[in-house]
């Protein structure tokens, strides 16, 4: 089989100290390694020298997506710690959630998570999560952002602090929803979507609600065996018709993280033209897949075994892909959530 084909060659070995806890001093201050997929060549530079990579004509995809605090922590009847991840609205207070403990937390139980706010578990889906319905008097997004924790994944081994409710969320987060950051974008400052704006590169919003499926590894050996979680998306009028203009005009389309990747190349037709799209997408890009919406990506570093990691390897190429991970790695870049960066040219 050709390499990058089994699950297995997305395994690789991480020193644990380069996996990011805190977010960097500023958020542009990161690292970003260029990896030129012509050249085959690698650099090492900063990310505030994005706009340098950028062309007039050009437009940027950001995932504008508001990451809520999906995580409710609080206690069972018995008075033992229960946790509720909210993980997909499905109307009027109620949501699909991961729950924990999985064995106590059955249908008829209920979590208390503070006095004004409860959540009871109604269902058991067939993919062992729960159905479950907010209890309060409240307007429900009120009482999840009064009580809730942000979300952050399970390698950032601490507890949410008050930095985390602004730095685990995009400048240009605006439409409430994921449960997950859209973690390319987490570099940017104003200053520098300022400097892609002089360089007159068109940015272009989409929103794709990133999932907690976003963190489940591959288990299965074939990867074509793997489930993805469904997430919704949509892309408006005014940003298919800018990306279209954008194709016109022969000006390249870079995608901000593996999330406005997989946005665009669900509403992507045959011919690379984009229409007004909103819908759920289970699309899953791995070595393979033909590319038509994307022609750039900007991405941070990816666990093993991951989705993430094979969408990259499909775009990049899996050779160039692990040859700019080892790259990475002996370069001490900082991985994950809260790290450094990767453009891929």
């Amino acid at each position: 089989m050709p390499a990058g084909s089994r699950t297995a060659d997305y395994d690789f070995d991480l020193p644990p100290e380069l996996i990011a806890q805190t977010p960097a001093g500023r958020r542009d201050e990161s690292k970003m390694l260029v990896l030129d997929r012509a050249a085959g060549t690698i650099a090492h530079r900063k990310f505030t020298d994005l706009p340098e990579y950028l062309s007039a004509g050009d437009a940027l995809v950001l995932n504008s997506s508001k990451v809520i605090r999906a995580r409710l922590l609080g206690t069972r009847d018995s008075g033992a710690p229960a946790e509720v991840m909210l993980i997909k609205p499905l109307g009027d207070g109620r949501y699909e959630a991961m729950v924990h403990p999985g064995g106590k937390l059955r249908p008829g139980r209920r979590v208390t998570v503070s006095p004004q706010l409860q959540v009871e578990i109604q269902e058991m889906t067939d993919r062992r999560t729960r159905i479950v319905q907010l209890l309060t008097e409240l307007p429900f997004d009120e009482a999840i952002e009064r009580f809730g924790h942000v979300p952050l994944p399970p390698y950032i081994r601490r507890a949410d602090e008050t930095e985390d409710a602004t730095r685990y969320q995009t400048v240009y987060a605006r439409e409430p929803g994921s449960v997950a950051a859209p973690t390319a974008g987490l570099h940017f400052t104003e200053e520098v979507l300022d400097q892609i704006w002089k360089r007159d590169v068109s940015i272009a919003k989409v929103v794709l609600h990133v999932g907690a499926g976003t963190f489940k590894p591959v288990e299965v050996e074939d990867p074509a065996d793997h489930v993805i979680h469904e997430e919704w998306f949509t892309i408006s009028a005014t940003t298919a018709d800018l990306l279209n203009a954008t194709r016109d005009r022969g000006g390249s389309i870079t995608a901000v993280g593996t999330t406005a990747v997989r946005t665009l190349e669900s509403a992507v037709s045959s011919d690379r033209r984009f229409a007004p799209t909103s819908g759920e997408t289970a699309i899953f890009i791995r070595p393979g897949f033909k590319f038509r919406a994307v022609d750039r990506l900007l991405s941070n570093f990816h666990l093993p075994r991951s989705t993430l990691l094979m969408l990259v390897a499909a775009f990049a190429g899996y050779d160039l892909v692990t040859e700019a991970y080892q790259a990475a790695i002996a370069e001490r870049y900082r991985f994950y959530s809260y790290g450094d960066a990767m453009l891929i040219l």
